[in-house]
């Protein structure tokens, strides 16, 4: 089914419309991106909407829509009047997660159509990924693998966080990147305690973990890979450490399949780490969806008893931070099968010592 029938499956007598204002969903529907606009998804015509900077490119890319420039005589409101109007339409589903108070305030006041709240239906169908969606994540993936194979060559005892921060991006860049999943975390000795730290000043020194997380996004999707290196060397603490926490992600990917739990998943994992006495030490999930965004749904954490579908996609990032000495997180992406799940992160997992 193409996303935007998948969309026109949520319409009815209840809900004639839904309004898409988040590039993510327009992305879905549409199955291209433009940075700015709004689309209606009616049971007949669909509109999308967008200015004078994006409408050749709407034009000429997006498929399902009847595109339209939006200008300041015909603005948004005044658009998705006109199809409420033509199309019949008397309550339009919106995504409350992505509209601010502001937004909701002046669409209440200029729209015809009631407006309800939709955004877990409509965010509902990004959960199991098509195809074609899995083969733009393992592109995305593999740039980042490359990128970090490269990166590795370039850390080196004297430079900062920072300078490490610019090289990995340009790597990521250079390996065939369109942008950048999130701004990359890049950690070092005592700051790798803190899972999302920030790059500063300080520099790499011998007997330091160097922790980066970082993802690419290629064709509209995300990548995300955590790696811990040492530099020089590493104590017996340390290699203690990682050891652990590998040993909780191959838990956890062990475990990582279609119908089992997100609570299961984790569980697997956080009991390998709890076992070796780090428990208080690993304060967050064992992973989280990803897909047109870095964080979606379902999430294999202690939260979620619902079973993972087929096809879901997931971080798999255990962690062990000691505050005040090191942190060790190692992440891959793993695709949810019936039998199992695909890994679709191909870097070392062994303890690297630069």
């Amino acid at each position: 089914m193409k996303n935007l029938e998948k969309y026109r499956s949520l319409l009815g007598e209840e809900v004639q419309g839904l309004l898409l204002t988040s590039r993510y969903s327009r992305h879905y529907g549409a199955e291209f991106d433009i940075a700015e606009g709004m689309a209606v998804v009616s049971p007949g015509e669909c509109l999308y909407f967008t200015d004078s900077r994006y409408i050749e490119s709407a034009r000429k890319n997006i498929r399902g829509f009847r595109v339209e420039e939006v200008n300041r005589e015909r603005n948004y409101p005044s658009c998705i009047n006109e199809v409420c109007s033509s199309q019949g339409i008397s309550v339009l589903g919106y995504e409350e997660d992505y509209l601010t108070a502001a937004e909701l305030l002046s669409f209440r006041e200029k729209l015809t159509a009631e407006l309800v709240p939709m955004s877990a239906a409509i965010n509902g169908f990004r959960a199991v990924k098509e195809d074609w969606e899995l083969e733009r994540m393992r592109k995305a993936q593999d740039i980042t693998d490359k990128a970090f194979s490269e990166v590795c060559t370039k850390i080196r005892r004297g430079m900062t966080e920072k300078e490490l921060q610019a090289e990995l991006i340009y790597c990521l860049y250079k390996n065939g990147a369109d942008g950048l999943s999130f701004d990359p975390i890049v950690v070092s000795g005592p700051n790798t305690s803190m899972p999302h730290g920030v790059a500063g000043d300080r520099v790499l020194q011998d007997g330091d973990f160097i922790t980066m997380d970082f993802g690419a996004l290629y064709g509209g999707y995300c990548s995300d890979m955590t790696r811990t290196v040492a530099l020089g060397y590493a104590t017996e603490e340390m290699k203690k450490v990682y050891e652990t926490v590998l040993q909780a992600q191959l838990a956890g990917i062990a475990a990582a399949k279609a119908g089992a739990t997100g609570q299961q998943v984790d569980g697997a994992a956080r009991k390998v780490i709890t076992d070796a006495g780090y428990g208080p030490y690993f304060g967050h999930g064992f992973g989280h969806s990803l897909g047109l965004e870095i964080h979606e749904a379902p999430n294999c954490n202690a939260a979620n008893a619902k079973p993972m579908p087929a096809g879901a996609v997931s971080s798999a990032e255990p962690g062990i931070y000691l505050p005040g000495q090191f942190g060790v997180r190692i992440e891959d992406v793993v695709i949810f099968r019936e039998d199992g799940c695909e890994n679709i992160t191909h870097s070392p997992k062994n303890l690297i010592i630069l």
